[in-house]
Parts: structure tokens; C-alpha cells; sequence
């Protein structure tokens, strides 16, 4: 049971950094790779802990400028 929640976890994980790598171009952030990995590696905490973020994930996701 447990592996099956890690299992889901993980996907949704690396669901929203493929969401939001495809999204990335309608963000405010900069375009350098370096800043476009990080953030996507960090989508949990930095999506919990930051506005600005928020919004721009949203931004990624959805396809709003």
C-alpha cells in the first residue's frame, strides 16, 4: 500500500514539473535553464510558501499571461 502512495506521489511530482517546464515561456521568471530547473524541481515548497510563485505556476499551467 505504501509503495502504491509513493508511487502516486511521485507521479504528480514529475507531472507538475512537466506541466510546468512546458508552461514555462508564459512566466515571468528568467529564461535561463539553470532558473528554469530549479524552479521546477522546487514546484512543492516554492507553489505552498510563495505568491509570486502561485501565480506563475498558475500562469504555466493554464496558459494565462
Amino acid at each position: 500500500m505504501s509503495q502504491l502512495i509513493a508511487v502516486i506521489v511521485l507521479g504528480i511530482y514529475l507531472l507538475g514539473i512537466w506541466k510546468f517546464v512546458s508552461g514555462y515561456n508564459r512566466t515571468n521568471f528568467n529564461r535561463q535553464l539553470p532558473t528554469k530547473l530549479m524552479l521546477a524541481l522546487l514546484w512543492p515548497v516554492l507553489l505552498t510558501v510563495n505568491t509570486s510563485y502561485r501565480q506563475n505556476f498558475t500562469k504555466a499551467l493554464k496558459g494565462r499571461r
